[in-house]
Protein backbone atom coordinates (compact mmCIF):
# COMPACT_ATOMS: atom_id res chain seq x y z
CA UNK A 1 0.00 0.00 0.00
CA UNK A 2 3.06 2.36 0.42
CA UNK A 3 4.52 2.02 -2.77
CA UNK A 4 1.46 2.61 -4.56
CA UNK A 5 0.41 5.66 -2.32
CA UNK A 6 4.17 7.39 -3.25
CA UNK A 7 3.75 6.41 -6.96
CA UNK A 8 0.38 8.35 -6.67
CA UNK A 9 1.85 11.40 -4.91
CA UNK A 10 5.10 11.91 -7.27
CA UNK A 11 2.22 11.74 -10.08
CA UNK A 12 -0.21 14.14 -8.39
CA UNK A 13 3.27 16.38 -8.29
CA UNK A 14 3.91 15.59 -11.69
CA UNK A 15 0.30 16.33 -13.21
CA UNK A 16 -0.07 19.85 -10.85
CA UNK A 17 2.46 21.18 -12.50
CA UNK A 18 0.97 19.44 -16.07
CA UNK A 19 3.71 17.51 -16.77
CA UNK A 20 1.16 14.50 -17.33
CA UNK A 21 3.32 12.77 -19.81
CA UNK A 22 6.40 12.61 -17.70
CA UNK A 23 4.46 11.57 -15.00
CA UNK A 24 3.53 8.19 -17.30
CA UNK A 25 6.88 7.55 -18.31
CA UNK A 26 9.49 8.57 -15.64
CA UNK A 27 10.54 5.23 -13.62
CA UNK A 28 12.87 5.80 -10.80
CA UNK A 29 15.94 3.64 -10.75
CA UNK A 30 17.16 2.88 -7.27
CA UNK A 31 21.23 2.73 -7.44
CA UNK A 32 23.69 1.92 -10.19
CA UNK A 33 23.23 -1.53 -10.38
CA UNK A 34 19.94 -1.50 -10.63
CA UNK A 35 20.13 0.80 -13.89
CA UNK A 36 22.98 -1.59 -15.22
CA UNK A 37 20.33 -4.07 -15.02
CA UNK A 38 18.27 -2.44 -16.88
CA UNK A 39 20.53 -1.18 -19.30
CA UNK A 40 22.13 -4.85 -19.72
CA UNK A 41 25.80 -3.44 -18.85
CA UNK A 42 28.59 -4.63 -17.68
CA UNK A 43 31.11 -1.92 -17.11
CA UNK A 44 31.05 0.19 -14.00
CA UNK A 45 32.32 3.82 -14.60
CA UNK A 46 35.49 5.64 -13.47
CA UNK A 47 33.91 8.64 -11.31
CA UNK A 48 37.29 9.09 -8.97
CA UNK A 49 36.99 12.33 -9.42
CA UNK A 50 37.66 14.82 -6.18
CA UNK A 51 34.87 17.53 -7.10
CA UNK A 52 32.50 15.20 -6.72
CA UNK A 53 32.82 14.48 -3.12
CA UNK A 54 32.71 18.47 -2.66
CA UNK A 55 29.34 19.79 -1.03
CA UNK A 56 29.27 23.30 -1.79
CA UNK A 57 25.84 24.50 -2.36
CA UNK A 58 22.18 22.68 -1.57
CA UNK A 59 22.05 21.50 -4.96
CA UNK A 60 25.06 19.09 -3.84
CA UNK A 61 22.40 17.52 -1.18
CA UNK A 62 22.24 13.56 -1.45
CA UNK A 63 25.48 13.31 -3.20
CA UNK A 64 24.09 14.44 -6.16
CA UNK A 65 27.57 15.01 -8.06
CA UNK A 66 27.74 11.16 -7.68
CA UNK A 67 24.91 10.10 -8.55
CA UNK A 68 24.88 12.48 -11.63
CA UNK A 69 28.56 10.67 -12.32
CA UNK A 70 27.33 7.54 -12.35
CA UNK A 71 24.97 7.89 -14.80
CA UNK A 72 26.75 9.72 -17.12
CA UNK A 73 30.16 7.28 -16.79
CA UNK A 74 28.14 4.08 -17.34
CA UNK A 75 26.56 5.37 -20.11
CA UNK A 76 29.97 6.14 -21.61
CA UNK A 77 31.72 3.32 -20.66
CA UNK A 78 28.92 0.75 -22.04
CA UNK A 79 27.88 -0.56 -25.71
CA UNK A 80 31.48 1.36 -27.50
CA UNK A 81 30.05 4.84 -28.03
CA UNK A 82 32.28 6.30 -30.80
CA UNK A 83 30.58 9.31 -30.99
CA UNK A 84 29.54 11.53 -28.01
CA UNK A 85 27.49 15.02 -27.83
CA UNK A 86 28.05 17.25 -24.47
CA UNK A 87 26.31 20.72 -24.94
CA UNK A 88 27.39 22.66 -22.41
CA UNK A 89 31.38 22.66 -21.98
CA UNK A 90 31.24 24.92 -18.66
CA UNK A 91 34.64 23.87 -16.82
CA UNK A 92 35.03 20.38 -19.15
CA UNK A 93 34.26 18.66 -15.68
CA UNK A 94 31.41 16.36 -17.58
CA UNK A 95 33.54 16.62 -20.70
CA UNK A 96 36.65 14.76 -19.10
CA UNK A 97 34.50 12.00 -17.32
CA UNK A 98 32.65 11.46 -20.98
CA UNK A 99 36.35 11.20 -22.71
CA UNK A 100 38.06 8.75 -19.70
CA UNK A 101 35.04 6.72 -20.03
CA UNK A 102 34.64 6.45 -23.26
CA UNK A 103 38.18 6.91 -24.59
CA UNK A 104 37.42 4.83 -27.73
CA UNK A 105 35.32 7.67 -29.23
CA UNK A 106 35.66 11.57 -29.51
CA UNK A 107 33.59 14.10 -27.30
CA UNK A 108 32.00 17.07 -29.46
CA UNK A 109 31.33 19.66 -26.76
CA UNK A 110 29.58 22.94 -27.57
CA UNK A 111 29.34 26.17 -25.65
CA UNK A 112 28.03 29.20 -26.79
CA UNK A 113 31.17 31.69 -27.09
CA UNK A 114 31.08 34.39 -24.26
CA UNK A 115 30.50 37.89 -26.06
CA UNK A 116 27.07 35.59 -27.21
CA UNK A 117 25.65 34.95 -23.75
CA UNK A 118 22.91 37.46 -24.50
CA UNK A 119 21.98 36.11 -27.44
CA UNK A 120 21.13 32.94 -25.29
CA UNK A 121 18.50 31.88 -23.05
CA UNK A 122 17.07 33.22 -19.69
CA UNK A 123 17.93 29.61 -17.49
CA UNK A 124 21.84 29.85 -18.32
CA UNK A 125 23.28 28.60 -15.24
CA UNK A 126 26.69 29.48 -15.31
CA UNK A 127 28.76 31.54 -18.06
CA UNK A 128 32.54 31.11 -17.40
CA UNK A 129 34.82 33.44 -19.73
CA UNK A 130 36.37 32.23 -22.76
CA UNK A 131 39.65 31.00 -20.91
CA UNK A 132 37.85 29.08 -18.16
CA UNK A 133 36.08 26.91 -20.74
CA UNK A 134 36.78 23.36 -21.11
CA UNK A 135 40.00 24.05 -18.27
CA UNK A 136 39.41 20.71 -16.55
CA UNK A 137 39.70 18.20 -19.49
CA UNK A 138 42.76 20.18 -20.78
CA UNK A 139 44.42 19.86 -17.59
CA UNK A 140 43.50 16.25 -17.70
CA UNK A 141 45.03 15.71 -20.62
CA UNK A 142 41.74 14.58 -22.45
CA UNK A 143 42.73 14.00 -26.14
CA UNK A 144 39.67 12.90 -27.34
CA UNK A 145 37.62 15.52 -27.26
CA UNK A 146 36.91 18.37 -29.81
CA UNK A 147 35.10 21.89 -28.61
CA UNK A 148 32.61 23.66 -30.69
CA UNK A 149 32.12 27.25 -29.69
CA UNK A 150 28.48 28.14 -31.15
CA UNK A 151 24.89 29.10 -29.87
CA UNK A 152 22.83 26.14 -30.29
CA UNK A 153 19.90 28.16 -30.83
CA UNK A 154 21.63 28.24 -34.28
CA UNK A 155 23.64 25.15 -34.71
CA UNK A 156 22.72 21.86 -36.79
CA UNK A 157 24.70 18.95 -35.80
CA UNK A 158 26.66 17.95 -38.38
CA UNK A 159 28.92 14.54 -37.01
CA UNK A 160 27.25 11.70 -38.05
CA UNK A 161 25.83 9.41 -35.90
CA UNK A 162 25.93 9.99 -32.44
CA UNK A 163 25.73 7.24 -30.12
CA UNK A 164 25.37 9.46 -26.67
CA UNK A 165 24.11 13.00 -26.24
CA UNK A 166 24.48 14.88 -22.97
CA UNK A 167 22.79 17.96 -22.82
CA UNK A 168 23.35 20.47 -20.45
CA UNK A 169 23.63 23.75 -22.02
CA UNK A 170 20.82 26.96 -22.17
CA UNK A 171 17.75 25.21 -19.75
CA UNK A 172 14.90 27.37 -21.10
CA UNK A 173 12.26 24.60 -22.80
CA UNK A 174 13.25 26.57 -26.09
CA UNK A 175 16.73 25.36 -25.76
CA UNK A 176 16.16 21.78 -24.56
CA UNK A 177 13.27 21.18 -27.01
CA UNK A 178 14.95 22.62 -30.18
CA UNK A 179 18.42 21.04 -28.91
CA UNK A 180 16.76 17.52 -28.37
CA UNK A 181 15.08 17.28 -31.95
CA UNK A 182 18.50 18.38 -33.71
CA UNK A 183 20.15 15.39 -31.74
CA UNK A 184 17.22 12.99 -32.53
CA UNK A 185 17.69 13.41 -36.42
CA UNK A 186 21.01 12.49 -36.34
CA UNK A 187 20.36 9.37 -34.07
CA UNK A 188 20.44 5.32 -34.36
CA UNK A 189 18.01 3.09 -32.52
CA UNK A 190 19.82 2.20 -29.46
CA UNK A 191 21.26 5.80 -29.00
CA UNK A 192 21.52 7.93 -25.52
CA UNK A 193 20.02 10.94 -25.04
CA UNK A 194 20.39 13.02 -20.96
CA UNK A 195 19.00 15.86 -20.32
CA UNK A 196 20.66 17.67 -17.11
CA UNK A 197 18.69 19.40 -14.63
CA UNK A 198 16.01 17.04 -15.31
CA UNK A 199 14.12 15.81 -11.77
CA UNK A 200 10.40 15.72 -12.29
CA UNK A 201 10.15 15.63 -7.83
CA UNK A 202 11.89 19.00 -8.11
CA UNK A 203 9.84 20.99 -10.64
CA UNK A 204 8.15 23.17 -8.03
CA UNK A 205 11.76 23.85 -6.24
CA UNK A 206 14.05 25.07 -9.27
CA UNK A 207 13.00 27.09 -11.76
CA UNK A 208 15.31 25.67 -14.07
CA UNK A 209 14.38 22.35 -13.67
CA UNK A 210 10.92 23.39 -14.28
CA UNK A 211 11.90 24.34 -17.11
CA UNK A 212 13.73 21.43 -18.62
CA UNK A 213 11.17 18.95 -17.60
CA UNK A 214 8.76 21.60 -19.40
CA UNK A 215 10.88 20.88 -22.44
CA UNK A 216 10.94 17.36 -22.37
CA UNK A 217 7.36 17.20 -21.62
CA UNK A 218 6.78 19.13 -24.87
CA UNK A 219 9.03 16.38 -26.41
CA UNK A 220 6.08 13.99 -25.35
CA UNK A 221 3.43 15.79 -26.42
CA UNK A 222 4.44 16.37 -30.09
CA UNK A 223 5.97 12.84 -30.40
CA UNK A 224 9.48 13.55 -30.50
CA UNK A 225 10.08 10.84 -28.17
CA UNK A 226 8.30 7.87 -26.78
CA UNK A 227 8.58 5.60 -24.29
CA UNK A 228 10.82 5.93 -20.53
CA UNK A 229 12.89 7.87 -19.32
CA UNK A 230 15.22 6.22 -16.65
CA UNK A 231 16.00 8.34 -13.54
CA UNK A 232 18.18 7.66 -11.03
CA UNK A 233 17.49 8.29 -7.22
CA UNK A 234 19.16 12.05 -6.49
CA UNK A 235 20.66 12.25 -9.47
CA UNK A 236 19.53 15.43 -11.99
CA UNK A 237 20.22 13.37 -15.02
CA UNK A 238 17.12 11.97 -17.26
CA UNK A 239 18.00 8.88 -19.25
CA UNK A 240 16.40 8.29 -22.91
CA UNK A 241 17.11 5.62 -25.40
CA UNK A 242 16.01 6.22 -28.86
CA UNK A 243 13.53 3.63 -29.78
CA UNK A 244 13.84 2.01 -33.77
CA UNK A 245 9.90 3.29 -34.29
CA UNK A 246 11.19 6.80 -33.89
CA UNK A 247 14.03 7.00 -36.38
CA UNK A 248 13.13 8.26 -39.83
Amino acid sequence: MLSRFFSRLRQSRCEATNLPFLAANVLKVRNLDCLKKAMKWTESPNIEYEYLKEFEFLTDLNDRRIRDAEVLGAVCCNGNPKTLLEIGTSYGRATALMAQNASQGIVYTVNIPPEDISEGGKYVTFAPRIEEIGKYYRERKCTNVKQIFVNTKNWIPDLGLIDVAFIDGCHDADYVYNDTIKILANTRPGSVIMWHDFSPELVNVYDWISSVCEGVERLYADGFIKGKILHLVDSWIGLYIVPKDLIK
